[in-house]
């Protein structure tokens, strides 16, 4: 630590200080420093901070600072290094120094930030024309699913973990979270790659086609079945299968489904001798097993079957320095089609991204770059080629993706508003609710919608 004169605080005792502090701050606004409040607020962003981060001081003053800016208590005198994205795609690597501060009361009052640059990627690190980029994204990537927060870091290590075992697997997300690619991933890192993976949406057939699909009939099981049919459990025998919303799976296939995990045989629709089959289960839902238990809508002995190992993906909401990593990777994607090339984002674009709450999660992101490729022209992305909604105020629809309990009656008049936002565009209308098409569909008829 710095060693200061010894007439130094004495000299201090005599100046009136904020004046002294406003001058310091002026005088190293060509430095990256900024300062935080206690609530982890922005209370000053220098003009060096925003060259280093590409966040300009009026978007972020005022605000809860990005996670990888936070200086919390335990910080003092810390040193890390953080990556930020500018708005003209460049990468650049910084080493933030924090140092806390404390009130007359000796309480936490925030803290004094200090950005250095690190590296610097060239102008068109945006474009996928560099071994170091793809190096990079390698880091941050892990079997399709991309991140560089701790949260989903530890996500990785509970996926590599489990991939080493038999147990059976149930992770939980928000649609559009990257589920499925969680079940790929395990089934990719399992001693079962080489055999088949297959999938199935239990929220998108009814009751007796799913029963087919899952288990397969003989011939003459019912109208129609002119032939014996491998059902999917059979088909990836030796592999994995991934049951994508389990939760919407009817009572009378969720027994059998019990049977399957604990006899590992089933019997088809229609027969009567039974099938062995080894087979590895990797269940998902957004919804919670134990409220669904409660509610009298699924098998407690089918959930504790299900959940041995439990996974949950956070939403995009909760992961935001993952947002401009994530944006840059699919506008990475669709520069590669040579249809038109982005290489910047304008500032205000930026933020409205950055603030979004992304109830569709990564599914959500992907489809905004995408709309972006096809109505806007030329290498800047604008905010006038984001969808509608981004222009729009948020409504109470948007309280089903926060997680809070709404009753029938709120339930319904949300998915009414949804679909009046969305001149009755099911898919979107879904989207903006964080739900699957299927439970939508589902949830309309329920409420005679």
């Amino acid at each position: 630590m710095k060693q200061f004169s010894e007439s130094l605080p004495d000299w201090l005792a005599h100046q009136p200080l904020q004046p002294l502090f406003l001058k310091l701050l002026g005088l190293c606004d060509g430095t990256g420093l900024y300062i935080v409040d206690r609530d982890q607020r922005v209370v000053h962003w220098s003009q060096g901070a925003e060259q280093l981060s590409g966040l300009k001081a009026a978007d972020v003053t005022g605000h809860p600072c990005l996670q990888e800016y936070a200086i919390t208590e335990a910080g003092d005198h810390k040193k890390q290094r953080i990556q930020s994205f500018k708005t003209d795609g460049r990468r650049v690597e910084l080493r933030k120094i924090a140092r806390v501060l404390y009130d007359r009361q000796g309480a936490f009052s925030g803290g004094l930030g200090l950005l250095l640059p690190v590296s610097e990627q060239p102008e068109n690190a945006a474009l996928p024309k560099t071994s170091s980029e793809a190096e990079e994204s390698e880091k941050q990537g892990f079997h399709g699913l991309l991140s560089r927060t701790p949260a989903m870091q530890a996500v990785f290590q509970i996926i590599q973990n489990a991939a080493e075992t038999e147990a059976t697997v149930l992770v939980r997300g928000e649609s559009g979270s990257g589920k499925e690619l969680v079940a790929k991933a395990i089934h990719g890192l399992s001693a079962r790659r080489n055999a088949p993976f297959l999938a199935i949406n239990c929220a998108a057939l009814s009751s007796s086609l799913l029963d087919s699909e899952l288990f397969g009939h003989v011939r003459g099981a019912f109208t129609g079945a002119v032939k014996d049919h491998s059902g999917l459990f059979q088909r990836a025998h030796g592999g994995t299968l991934f049951l994508d919303e389990v939760a919407e799976l009817p009572l009378e296939l969720q027994a059998k489904l019990l049977r399957v995990i604990q006899e590992r045989n089933f019997i088809p629709v229609g027969g009567d001798r039974s099938i062995d089959v080894d087979v590895r289960i990797v269940a998902a839902t957004h919804r919670s097993l134990r409220e669904e238990v409660k509610m009298g809508r699924f098998r407690e002995d089918l959930m504790y079957r299900l959940r041995v190992v439990p996974i949950f993906i956070p939403p995009l909401r909760e992961r935001r320095e993952d947002i401009s990593l994530l944006i840059w990777h699919f506008i990475r994607q669709h520069n590669a089609a040579n249809f038109r090339t982005i290489e910047k984002i304008d500032p205000q674009a930026m933020k409205t991204l950055l603030d979004y709450t992304w109830p569709g999660n990564v599914r959500e992101l992907h489809n905004v770059v995408e709309y972006a490729f096809a109505v806007g022209r030329g290498a800047t992305l604008r905010c006038s080629e984001l969808p509608p909604e981004f222009r729009e105020p948020r409504t109470a629809a948007a309280q089903v993706t926060q997680n809070s309990p709404l009753s029938e009656a709120e339930e319904s008049a949300a998915i009414r508003q949804a679909l009046e936002q969305s001149n009755g565009k099911v898919s979107s209308a879904a989207g903006s609710l964080g739900m699957s098409r299927a439970t939508f569909w589902r949830k309309r008829k329920v409420y005679g919608i």
